[in-house]
């Protein structure tokens, strides 16, 4: 519960579409031992993070009983924070054993990104001035899990970036940015009352919804040009398929407030991001 599973598809979308960019480029699969570490590394991160702000926000008072997304194991009492908090460096300490490999591999530059990919996760929503109490969680999530995470994932194979990981990486940092919208228009009430002020709270519910709709359909808008300037295959373009998984979150989020449909929504976002992400990649490789 912790963990927060049907988030995962942030962290592996990612990797999967950064790696399958490098054998688009490249013609195979350079490191194995990378990508393996890579994907390990980004669950691994993901999980800490969300053990992280588990702790932190039930250490703030931000998880009451009446928010209505999944139960938070730290405030329900379901789990000691000690023990919370031990878990969350584990789950660090695992994605530091990665990126110790990944810098062995591919230069100290990873080992530096994974690090602060690590603080980012922590300060999120802990420390003295957390930054997903002020409204930039979603620049966090874009950045890291779009930005870093596809180009970083492309880099460990070919030591390089270039414009087709980097259009492709917009394109996966909107859908994961999504997931976030989709939690925090959920909590707005609640994170209000908490004087947690995320995007969500300050845009407002119907600014929110509009931004989640840019979000989703941006993604699939970005496709096609990330393609044709980095000079790529147009295979890829079989991502466009998953569109229509877009249709039902799209409409609950304009039509519902209800916990029960917005947690159905969040499920389906991070499944829509996981389709998106194997049918692109699956046109990468099918390209290479």
């Amino acid at each position: 519960m912790a963990a927060r599973v049907r988030t995962l598809p942030a962290a592996i979308a990612p990797v999967l579409v950064g790696t399958a960019a490098a054998v688009e480029w490249v013609g195979e699969l350079p490191r194995v031992g990378a990508f393996l570490a890579a994907l390990a590394g980004s669950i691994f991160i993901q999980i800490g993070t969300n053990l992280a702000n588990d702790y932190s926000d039930a250490k703030r008072g931000a998880d009451t009983a009446d928010r209505l997304g999944p139960v938070r194991v730290t405030s329900a009492g379901l789990v000691t924070p000690q023990r919370v908090l031990v878990a969350t460096w584990i789950a660090f300490g695992i994605a530091v054993a990665c990126g110790l490999y990944l810098a062995a591999v591919a230069g100290i530059v990873i080992l530096l990104i994974g690090a602060v990919s690590i603080a980012a996760g922590v300060l999120y929503t802990g420390g003295p001035r957390p930054y997903g109490y002020a409204g930039l969680g979603e620049v966090f999530v874009f950045l890291f899990f779009g930005l870093v995470a596809v180009n970083g994932s492309y880099y460990v194979q070919v030591e390089q970036v270039d414009a087709l990981p980097l259009g492709l990486s917009i394109s996966i940092g909107f859908l994961a940015t999504a997931i976030l919208v989709v939690n925090n228009v959920r909590d707005l009430e609640t994170d209000r009352r908490a004087g947690k002020m995320t995007l969500a709270v300050r845009m407002g519910r119907r600014n929110a919804v509009s931004l989640y709709r840019i979000l989703v359909l941006g993604a699939y808008l970005v496709l096609p040009i990330a393609l044709v300037a980095g000079d790529g295959s147009l295979l890829p373009l079989i991502g466009l398929l998953s569109l229509p998984m877009a249709i039902g979150p799209l409409r609950t989020m304009s039509n519902r407030t209800d916990g029960p449909a917005l947690n159905t929504a969040l499920a389906a976002t991070g499944a829509l991001l996981g389709a998106f992400s194997l049918l692109v990649s699956l046109g990468l490789l099918l390209a290479s």
